[in-house]
């Protein structure tokens, strides 16, 4: 992505009423005088006609006629303390996003609101590829989320946080693949046992590994160990904080939500980021009470939880910032057997493809990683590059002080985020929180936005339907049921109808 530029599109077709409105004063005054000395041989009757024709309602359209997607970037300096590395301090940077809007041919109507979200993606996936997979499932329906809310009339914006997808990642960064981590780790006390020098650390090896430069980069592009650029992490919660801020500020000036509001969706990793981003005490990023001013509901979706309140300061924090997955970590998710649930019982859960159009879109947005990985030096496999952090932000101190409305979206195989994590943060939130809905999706996974059905139990016996779709029409899967969920809570505040209570879709798509 090279922009700054928004590209919004344009309308199409023809709009009498836009038409009028864009002739000057005097020349509509001129076509009214012409229009009524032409009709004037017939009397009262024609001059009715041409005052019914004037005074008659422009038209506009209450659904959506089609969608838009265009991406951008919003510029900002990095402030002075933001990142863990002062090096980064004062450096112009870009935090990319990609909008899918409702468009309306002859404009929207007065009555019909205008509604917005923010979708804040998780630790692995930026925000493209989670919010607006390209792609069918196994009956052909679209996978993607941001899609089938614009059809909804909903616009919706998926930022891709600093150090992901589109966004900056720095020179000496996450652009250097010197700053992947080296095969020697440090003494407990500090010291490093390699006469090198070359040690690392990882507070959290099974999600920030060791020996990356060995095991994923040689021979591309490395010939040997290198020293880091950067030796500290990439970012903490507050990082993405400010982009979150950003992103909100710049959703509302350009959707113009009718209640001057968003809504805050959290995915994964993204929930801690939402949670803290909602959290007023913070005491870091000043200023989040004019933050939560700006957001109607929020959505904590296959949300982590159960974090520090504040960001730990042990020296045995991870000391490089960047992480490397090949292909086969960033697609091979599974359902596990939770609940009684299992692939057996979930047929159809993942669309043939589907992990290749995320690894694809995952490529399309990192030129760089693209060329890394792999044992041939002629023909590289491709990593993709994400920033290792510090996690914390959201657990039960947090979430007790939102006072939003509040939806909990969780599927009941998901073996990264527990299921209990759901029931957790709901019963976290205040008791004075009347608007608080939690659903939970059988036959779904960490990656839910991401999965389909298919046989017969698709169908659920008449006179059951499928939550969120037409009468009669099979089970698209999981992914059908985020999107349902997402519209029905942006669009209405309730969930089946309810503002507040506990919600189950079972493995046929059936709501209970």
């Amino acid at each position: 992505m090279d922009g700054g530029q928004e590209n919004d599109g344009e309308r199409r077709g023809w709009a009498p009423a836009r038409w009028w409105r864009s002739r000057s004063v005097v020349h509509r005054r001129w076509i009214a005088l012409g229009t009524c000395l032409a009709v004037g041989t017939f009397g009262v009757a024609g001059l009715l006609a041409v005052d019914a024709v004037r005074f008659a309602d422009p038209p506009c359209d209450e659904k959506p006629t089609d969608i838009t997607t265009s991406d951008y970037a919003l510029d900002f300096t990095v402030p002075d303390g933001l990142m863990p590395d002062p090096q980064f301090n004062g450096q112009r940077a870009q935090v990319a996003v990609h909008r899918v809007q409702p468009e309306y041919q002859h404009g929207r109507c007065p009555n019909t609101p205008s509604k917005a979200a923010v979708l804040i993606h998780g630790r692995s996936i930026p925000g493209r590829p989670v919010f607006d997979l390209k792609g069918k499932d196994q009956h052909n329906n679209k996978m993607s989320v941001q899609e089938g809310l614009a059809r909804a009339g909903i616009d919706t914006f998926a930022p891709d946080m600093l150090g992901y997808g589109y966004s900056t990642r720095f020179e000496h960064g996450l652009d250097d693949p010197h700053n992947a981590s080296l095969s020697v780790p440090f003494n407990a006390d500090g010291t490093c046992p390699e006469p090198t020098g070359l040690c690392d650390r990882s507070h959290n090896p099974a999600i920030f590994p060791l020996k990356q430069q060995a095991e994923k980069l040689h021979p591309n592009p490395l010939d040997k160990l290198y020293a880091h650029s950067s030796k500290v992490r990439f970012a903490s919660m507050d990082t993405w904080v400010r982009d979150i801020r950003q992103a909100i500020d710049d959703a509302i000036a350009k959707a113009q939500p009718t209640d001057g509001k968003v809504t805050l969706v959290g995915y994964s990793l993204g929930g801690p980021r939402v949670g803290r981003t909602l959290y007023e005490a913070n005491p870091v990023l000043p200023g989040s009470a004019a933050t939560i001013a700006k957001v109607n509901s929020a959505v904590f979706m296959s949300s982590l939880f159960g974090l520090p309140t504040e960001e730990p300061t042990s020296p045995g924090l991870v000391s490089f910032p960047l992480t490397l997955t090949d292909r086969k970590g960033a697609t091979s998710w599974s359902l596990a057997t939770v609940g009684g649930t299992s692939d057996q019982d979930c047929t159809g859960r993942v669309p043939p493809g589907v992990q290749d159009d995320v690894w694809k879109e995952l490529m399309k947005g990192d030129p760089i990683g693209e060329k890394w990985g792999g044992t041939d030096p002629n023909h590289p496999d491709g990593l993709s590059r994400t920033p290792t952090f510090t996690t914390y932000g959201f657990n039960t101190t947090v979430a007790q002080q939102l006072k939003m409305p509040v939806m909990v979206l969780h599927g009941t195989g998901d073996a990264t985020a527990p299921v209990a994590n759901a029931t957790a943060i709901y019963d976290a939130l205040p008791a004075s929180t009347t608007n608080k809905v939690m659903l939970q999706v059988t036959c779904a996974s960490h990656v839910f936005e991401w999965e389909g059905c298919d046989g017969e139990r698709c169908t659920p016996p008449s006179p059951a339907t499928v939550y969120g779709q037409a009468s009669g029409t099979p089970w698209a899967g999981p992914h059908g049921t985020v999107t349902a969920a997402l519209t029905e809570w942006i669009t209405k505040g309730t969930v089946n109808g309810a503002s507040s209570g506990k919600f189950t879709v079972d493995k046929s798509g059936v709501i209970h």
